[in-house]
């Protein structure tokens, strides 16, 4: 793939790079929500507001990673041989008698090695025979997990800025933590602009439309951990525009609207935000999208998006979301991308980067490779829900088949 530096290009036209306005954003980002001390069962997807340190080794002692027969590895011939079965331990029980020579015990997978034992075989690999047992040739700690192999008491097992998920929680579980502070979700007011947004159910005038971006948008701030706030439609009138945006500003850490920043739009919101705070207009370097607008409402961050759905969908994804993770507390808030071939030719260079409605797809040889919709516009959803992903295609670059496209999966977007 080809391309020119995207800053340079991109500043020439008037427009702002991506990654610019996310450094920017990242740096106006305000401080996390207050601390609040949750149980664990309440955690998931929360985010950690201080660092955690292990109360415990893990495991807390050495225990059988296996069914099978515990043992001295010194006791057994360099070619196996036989061992005299010594009693059992199951999972939940302990042993404290020593391990005489010559000795083995049955044991189950999780149960403490008794005091003596060093190592573990598998029971598929062993004949018992009476009160003895054959084992084959060992090492030393096979099928052993040994005590602090995995943690030791002190270290550090969490850091904050952590988001919690399941794995997170096992750990924590695991360790006997039933308690730690986390930062209190961040509350998103969200509002949308324009007199012709009806809800769903509701009958259509002509020339008026449903409110996706509502229901996008507080489903995107919900998966993300997120408390919404939904304030509705303001009317395209000032004073309407500025009770409602004071009325979500004393009650919201952050506010996001759609619609409204546009140029050549009624400015009635623009007015209000100016009214009650400060407003930047950008033009990003982003196809689908361009126009965005933050600022600030009564002391409250702000950020405006563009209201065709597909825009402010991926304008969200794309720069909204790292603002927000970092709001929220978070330390890694850039998402995960995939350098994978390309399943299509874009040869058409552009001012803007482009974020492209794509999916994953097994090409010739069976490898994958990323295909795209027919359908790139701004104002249509129909090819984000086809997708799994984002191609992005860099500002003034083309694209041939078989070329190396970063991809971004919404996997790793929406959660």
């Amino acid at each position: 793939m080809s391309s020119g530096a995207c800053g340079s290009v991109c500043e020439s036209g008037a427009l702002m790079p991506v990654d610019e306005a996310i450094r920017y954003l990242l740096d106006q980002a305000p401080l996390p929500p207050p601390v609040q001390r949750v149980a664990l069962d309440q955690a998931l997807g929360r985010v950690l507001a201080t660092d955690i340190r292990s109360p415990m080794n893990l495991p807390a002692w050495d225990n059988s990673a296996m069914d099978g027969y515990a043992l001295r590895a010194a006791d057994l011939p360099a070619a196996g041989g036989y061992l005299t079965l010594a009693g059992r331990i199951a999972a939940g029980q302990a042993s404290n008698n020593p391990l005489q020579p010559g000795q083995a015990v049955r044991i189950f997978t999780g149960a403490p090695l008794p005091p003596g034992a060093d190592t573990v075989v598998p029971q598929e690999s062993c004949r018992v025979a009476g009160e003895r047992v054959w084992l084959p040739p060992v090492n030393d700690g096979d099928h052993v997990r040994k005590e602090g192999e995995e943690v030791r008491r002190g270290d550090l097992l969490l850091r904050a800025g952590k988001r919690l998920r399941a794995q997170e929680l096992g750990l924590l579980a695991g360790a006997g933590i039933a308690r730690m502070e986390v930062y209190r979700p961040l509350q998103v007011g969200l509002l949308s602009s324009g007199d012709e947004l009806r809800e769903p159910g509701e009958a259509l005038a002509p020339g008026q439309i449903y409110n996706s971006n509502r229901h996008s948008l507080a489903a995107l701030l919900r998966g993300w951990g997120m408390e919404v706030h939904d304030y509705g439609a303001m009317p395209d009138k000032l004073l309407a525009s500025r009770q409602a945006l004071s009325l979500a500003a004393a009650e919201c850490d952050v506010l996001l609207t759609s619609g409204g920043v546009s140029v050549g739009e009624e400015d009635h919101l623009k007015q209000a935000i100016e009214a009650l705070g400060s407003v930047d207009l950008w033009r990003l370097a982003i196809q689908p999208g361009k126009p965005l607008a933050f600022g600030e409402v009564a002391g409250k961050p702000w950020i405006g998006l563009p209201g065709n759905p597909s825009a402010a969908l991926i304008t969200a994804l794309i720069v909204v979301r790292p603002f927000l993770f970092r709001a929220q507390g978070m330390d890694e808030v850039l998402p995960i991308s995939l350098q994978l071939p390309a399943g299509f030719d874009w040869p058409k260079p552009n001012r803007r980067r482009q974020y492209l409605r794509a999916k994953l797809v097994p090409g010739a040889d069976g490898s994958l490779c990323v295909e795209l919709h027919p359908q790139q516009s701004s104002a249509m959803l129909a090819a984000a829900c086809w997708a799994d992903g984002l191609a992005v295609v860099e500002c003034q670059a083309h694209v041939r088949m078989l070329d190396k496209v970063m991809y971004l999966p919404f996997a790793s977007l929406m959660h």
